[in-house]
């Protein structure tokens, strides 16, 4: 009779995945796209900024506006910083 009991697998490497977690990393793709990823963040931002220049009512959009694409450059920055200062851990 099979055992009900959840096997539990050695986290060796935190960075390693195993093949029977996501059955993409046996034929070699597993990840992110980080350059992707930055891109579609610096152009949400400029979009958010250039959305300014619209015809608003009152300045509450632009306080909105201004605030999510100040919200996504620090995004943007942080994870500049982390990427730069990986290799120091």
């Amino acid at each position: 009779m099979a055992n009900k009991a959840v096997e539990k697998r050695q986290k060796s490497d935190p960075m390693k995945v195993d093949p029977r977690d996501e059955p993409s990393a046996e034929w070699g793709w597993h990840g992110t796209f980080p350059k992707a990823t930055r891109i579609a963040g610096w152009v949400s931002a400029i979009v958010l900024v250039l959305m300014i220049h619209n015809n608003h009512e009152n300045n509450t959009e632009n306080v909105w506006l201004i605030g999510l694409a100040v919200a996504i450059v620090i995004g943007l920055l942080l994870d500049l910083r982390r990427s730069r200062t990986a290799w120091r851990r």
